[in-house]
């Protein structure tokens, strides 16, 4: 069943958004994409005559009620981006009164679902790989049921519509859809563009494919940068990953971050680059800092010699130019986590050159696919979220997708 194809008149839904947004000290959304994204989902069930139950996760409070992850701090921005005053339930798993109560057109948030350890199914308090973690994850895996059923009964049908939580198996993305039937289950618009954007980008390359991946570690990126190399014709390497490949040429990268037990990984992604024939992009220099603040006196070095008493923040002036001049021309670009320390406006040059360069790419015809949470508070930051042709809201996801892994909550929704 598709989401056009279904007609919510008299019906209550059950969606599973992501609301996951970041919130500053006083617990205001600084940064409400993903609210947007939801948007044509939740309103195409209240506008053929439905009632909307939404529920999500907010960050890790490792099964434990945490008031500084409360959805409670999000009602007014979902009610004022919705157009409706939505109504909150403080307990995601005893809200039946609440979810009863709902007449056509109106809606009503969950309280976060990870406040209880049975929505991940991860034990808490109990320590990874001892007999008693996976005793106590086999007795969590039957409470997960039980818990993805009470949300079920809340609603007569179920749609699924936060791609950035689909590579997860957890109860409301990849357990609750089995108390629907084929009819009552369904894709919601955002995750139906998710899926459509992903194919976009490997299904019908356009070339040449360049992808930007960045961020701190080489470690957290590694099987998505192998598979990479199997499609790109090049790829950029930037951020913090930089000061590993440095090192693994016995370069010297001061304190900047660097993974010393990855070095020989390094080196492999280097040998598979040359292997496919893929041009791999490297800053040749870095902005650097002798501490870590925006405030912090900078000096360019170059990425294999900084200094012992500093640390790369961001990527220096050369290799914004290599960097812009590699994305210039491409047909298609993925872009994945930023050049530097974006938050700070003094360390955000490199990743400001990178989104500048997919904007001018874009304008003469390329695909640009923007994914990670990161990227897109870049893209959000530079005013340039219109210039590139699709954001993301799924980070995780986004990248086992395209490493051509099964996505537990969209396998679901298909019965596979």
């Amino acid at each position: 069943m598709t989401i056009d194809q279904f007609n919510f008149a008299g019906k209550k839904a059950i969606v599973r958004v992501d609301f996951n947004v970041p919130l500053d000290e006083n617990g205001n959304v600084t940064d409400d994409t993903r609210i947007r994204g939801a948007l044509p989902t939740l309103k195409k069930v209240l506008a053929d005559g439905g009632a909307v139950i939404m529920m999500s996760h907010m960050g890790k409070p490792k099964g434990k009620v945490n008031p500084k992850l409360s959805l409670s701090q999000i009602v007014a921005k979902v009610s004022e981006r919705l157009g409706v005053e939505v109504k909150f339930a403080a307990d995601c798993a005893n809200a039946s009164e609440e979810a009863a109560a709902l007449k056509p057109g109106e809606a009503l948030l969950l309280e976060n679902l990870r406040f209880y350890p049975e929505e991940e199914g991860k034990p808490v308090g109990v320590e990874k790989g001892t007999p008693e973690f996976e005793a106590a994850k086999k007795a969590l895996k039957e409470s997960q049921k039980e818990f993805a059923k009470k949300l079920a009964s809340y609603a007569d049908c179920y749609i699924m519509d936060a791609f950035g939580t689909a590579h997860r198996k957890h109860a409301s993305t990849a357990v609750i859809d089995q108390y629907f039937d084929a009819d009552n289950r369904m894709l919601g618009y955002l995750m139906e563009k998710e899926v459509k954007a992903v194919d976009a980008v490997l299904g019908d390359i356009k070339r040449p494919f360049i992808a930007i991946m960045g961020g701190s570690k080489v470690s957290s990126k590694i099987g998505i940068i192998e598979n990479l190399l199997g499609k790109v014709d090049k790829l950029i390497l930037c951020g913090g990953m930089t000061y590993t490949f440095s090192k693994a040429h016995n370069g010297e990268v001061g304190k900047s971050i660097c993974e010393l037990d990855k070095l020989d990984v390094a080196l492999g992604v280097e040998e598979l680059a040359k292997k496919n024939g893929v041009e791999l992009v490297m800053a040749p220099d870095a902005v650097c800092a002798p501490e870590f603040s925006n405030d912090a006196p900078q000096s360019v070095h170059p990425s294999n010699a900084i200094p012992a008493d500093l640390e790369g923040l961001d990527a220096g002036p050369e290799a914004q130019k290599l960097f812009a001049e590699a994305i210039k021309g491409c047909k298609t670009i993925l872009w994945n986590g930023p050049a530097g320390v974006f938050e700070f406006d003094n360390f955000c040059a490199g990743s400001r050159a990178i989104g500048n360069a997919i904007a001018e790419a874009t304008a003469e015809g390329a695909f640009s696919l923007i994914g990670g949470g990161d990227s897109v508070a870049c893209v959000n930051k530079f005013g340039l979220a219109d210039k590139v042709s699709y954001i993301s809201t799924g980070g995780g996801a986004l990248l086992e997708a395209i490493e051509g892994k099964v996505l537990p909550g969209i396998a679901a929704i298909k019965g596979e």
